[in-house]
């Protein structure tokens, strides 16, 4: 399964662009006609393994530059609903499984209550290891339940302009 998401990130490094907030901060991607972006399974899981925590979900860079955007993603509690305004993102379920919910329109929680922002008339799917999901530009989505730590490559890239 390991190699599935090494492909796919040669697949998605090749194909998309990545808006990132602090274009300036992060390296220009390779040009066309380079070699691409490889990371073995020992780098990807030893980059993980040496993040650290921050609040539920822990967070390791793989190659983040002002095109594109690729981290591994391990959450061990739910968050709440967001989007992301300019940019397409592929998420593919290296281990564990949890209900994520995408679509639909994002309900903010009162002010003080403390609750996460939920999602009203989204699509519930079980997603689990070897599952591929893309959410488009500007879509919602949301881990409303995790069966345990959860761990997936996140892939982010530019929206086209129309």
């Amino acid at each position: 399964m390991r190699t599935h998401a090494l492909l796919l990130i040669g697949l998605m490094a090749i194909g998309g662009t990545l808006l990132d907030a602090q274009r300036g901060s992060v390296p220009a991607a390779p040009p066309p006609g380079s070699p691409g972006t490889y990371k073995s399974d020992a780098e990807l899981m030893d980059a993980l393994n040496k993040a650290t925590a921050s609040g539920g979900m822990l967070m390791s860079e793989i190659s983040n530059t002002d095109q594109y955007r690729m981290n591994i993603v391990r959450r061990v509690t739910t968050a709440g609903a967001i989007t992301h305004p300019d940019s397409t993102e592929m998420h593919y379920i290296i281990d564990g499984a949890g209900t994520l919910v995408t679509g639909g329109s994002i309900k903010r929680a009162a002010e003080g209550s403390g609750a996460a922002a939920t999602i009203d008339n989204g699509v519930s799917r079980r997603v689990t290891k070897g599952d591929v999901v893309v959410i488009p530009a500007n879509t919602a989505h949301w881990y409303k339940e995790l069966e345990g730590p959860l761990t997936y490559l996140e892939v982010r890239f530019v929206a086209p302009q129309k």
